[in-house]
């Protein structure tokens, strides 16, 4: 299974803003030119985090973005499933739809790859994700321009 890239940005976005700041909250254009990423990408990760409750975002003096208690204890496997939708990994369903999805036994196989998958990233919150070795890495990511 390959995530979109959507989530992997918006997952990259999560794990930098788990990492506190000396220097008070980031704001979207920090995050998005630490992870080398366009601001306009990073801005839709943000709307769409905000949207799920896994952080804040305020404006003005001393605003910025911080995770929620939920951006701090969710489990990947949840945040995974949100960002990439309930969407199977085939599309038996399209147009034109699959002649054999009435017998098809890789469809359930793949269902069931798809929910492994997540299952494995159950136990993981976004503080193990930031846990030593990584998250000295991401405190240590200065603002560079993307490409």
């Amino acid at each position: 299974m390959r995530l979109t890239k959507f989530t992997d940005l918006a997952l990259r976005a999560v794990m930098r803003l788990a990492v506190p700041e000396q220097t008070g909250p980031s704001t979207t254009r920090e995050v998005a030119e630490a992870m080398a990423v366009p601001y306009a990408h990073m801005a839709k990760a943000i709307t769409r985090l905000q949207h799920l409750g896994v952080l804040e975002a305020r404006r003005g003096r001393g605003g910025g973005l911080e995770l929620t208690g939920l951006g701090r204890r969710a489990s990947v496997g949840w945040l995974v499933r949100e960002l990439e939708g309930e969407e199977e990994v085939v599309a038996c369903e399209g147009d034109p739809p699959c002649p054999l999805r009435g017998a098809c036994r890789l469809r359930r196989a793949l269902r069931d790859a798809q929910e492994a998958f997540y299952a494995t990233l159950d136990p993981l919150t976004v503080a193990d994700l930031v846990a030593s070795p990584t998250g000295p890495v991401l405190a240590g990511l200065v603002g560079r321009r993307p490409e």
